[in-house]
C-alpha cells in the first residue's frame, strides 16, 4: 500500500494473531512472502479469524498465554506484540488478564525480540491520552488518564507497556517501535464486543435500536483495518522507534455514525439513547503529521467505503 511495507520479513511472530487486527496482520505478512507464528490464547481472539490461514505454507498457530511463555521455536526478525483485550466488554472482564499480558507479556515479547535481534513492534493505543484536553492528539502529548478508574486496567497496562518498551530499547539496544493505533474497525470485529461500529451495525442488522451513550456529541476517528495494517507494516519496515500514531484523522460523533450505519445498512432502526460510560473520551483524534512525514502513509479507505465493507461482512456471517 506504501513503500515503506516492502521490507522482506523471513519470520513473524504476531502476538493476539487471532484477534481482529492480528488476524489482518498474519494474512498481509504471508501475503508479503513471510513465515508467520501466530500466538493467541483465545480469550479474545477467535480460531475462524485464522482458520482460513492454517492450509498457507509457512503459517504456525501456537495457542499459549504471552503472559506465562512465549514458545516460538524458529527466531523471528519480527516480533508484533499486539496481545490484549481491546474492547471495554473484554477488559472490564478480564481486569488481570488485561494488565498482566500488557506488563508480562509484553516483557516476554521484547526478550524474544532482544535474543532474536529481531525488529519489535509495540501495538499501543490512542488510550494512553485518555479523556484528552488537546484535540487533536500528536504523539507529545502526555494524556490524562484516570490511574484508578474502570478503564485504566487497558490504559495504565498501554502506558506501563510504552515504558518497558523505551527502557529495553535504551537498556538493552533492542530494536523497538511503538505504534498507537486509533479505532479500528472492519471484518472479523465481534458483533456484541461492545465497541461502537459492530454494536450499531449488529443492532441496524438485527432491526434494534442503535444504543447511543450520552447524547452522542462525542467524537471518534474510524480507521479501516487495512490501513492500519498497512501502517503498522510501514512503522516496522522504518526503522523509526515512535511512538507513532497510526489512524485516520477525519473526526466522526457518535450519533452522526450510528445514522450513517443504518443509511448504510438499509435499516428502520431508531437511535436509543443510554447513560454514558465513566471517564468515556469526549474527543479523539489523531495527529497523522509524523506518518504522513516519516513513513508516507495515510488512510486510503472512507468510512462510507470501509463502514460498507463492514456491513456486508456481518450481513454474510449472519453474526447480528
Amino acid at each position: 500500500m506504501t513503500t515503506a511495507t516492502s521490507r522482506n520479513w523471513e519470520h513473524a511472530v504476531v502476538t493476539g494473531g487471532a484477534g481482529f487486527v492480528g488476524s489482518h496482520l498474519c494474512a498481509a505478512l504471508l501475503d508479503a512472502g513471510a513465515a508467520v507464528t501466530c500466538v493467541d490464547d483465545f480469550s479474545t481472539g477467535r480460531p475462524e479469524n485464522v482458520s482460513p490461514l492454517l492450509e498457507r505454507p509457512g503459517f504456525t498457530l501456537v495457542q499459549a498465554d504471552v503472559a506465562e511463555e512465549l514458545p516460538v521455536r524458529r527466531p523471528p526478525d519480527l516480533v508484533l506484540h499486539f496481545a490484549s483485550p481491546a474492547s471495554p466488554a473484554d477488559y472490564l472482564r478480564l481486569p488481570l488478564h488485561t494488565m498482566e499480558t500488557g506488563s508480562l507479556g509484553t516483557r516476554n515479547a521484547l526478550r524474544l525480540a532482544q535474543a532474536a535481534e529481531a525488529r519489535f513492534v509495540l501495538a499501543s493505543t490512542s488510550e494512553v491520552y485518555g479523556d484528552p484536553q488537546q484535540n487533536p492528539q500528536d504523539e507529545r502529548y502526555w494524556g490524562n488518564v484516570n490511574p484508578v478508574g474502570p478503564r485504566s486496567v487497558y490504559d495504565e497496562a498501554k502506558r506501563f507497556g510504552e515504558a518497558l518498551t523505551t527502557a529495553h530499547a535504551e537498556t538493552h539496544g533492542t530494536d523497538t517501535c511503538i505504534v498507537r493505533l486509533f479505532n479500528t474497525y472492519g471484518p472479523r470485529m465481534r458483533g456484541h464486543d461492545g465497541r461502537a461500529v459492530p454494536t450499531f451495525v449488529r443492532q441496524a442488522l438485527a432491526g434494534e435500536p442503535l444504543t447511543v451513550t450520552g447524547d452522542g456529541q462525542q467524537t471518534r476517528s474510524l480507521c479501516y483495518v487495512d490501513d492500519t495494517v498497512a501502517g503498522v507494516l510501514a512503522a516496522a519496515a522504518h526503522g523509526m522507534r515512535g511512538p507513532v500514531n497510526i489512524g485516520n484523522p477525519g473526526e466522526i460523533t457518535m450519533l452522526d455514525l450510528a445514522r450513517l450505519v443504518v443509511e448504510l445498512a438499509g435499516s428502520a432502526s431508531e437511535i436509543r439513547f443510554i447513560e454514558r460510560p465513566v471517564d468515556d473520551p469526549a474527543v479523539r483524534c489523531p495527529d497523522i503529521t509524523l506518518a504522513r512525514d516519516k513513513l508516507g502513509w495515510e488512510p486510503r479507505v472512507d468510512a462510507g467505503e470501509g463502514l460498507r465493507r463492514t456491513i456486508d461482512w456481518f450481513r454474510a456471517q449472519g453474526d447480528h
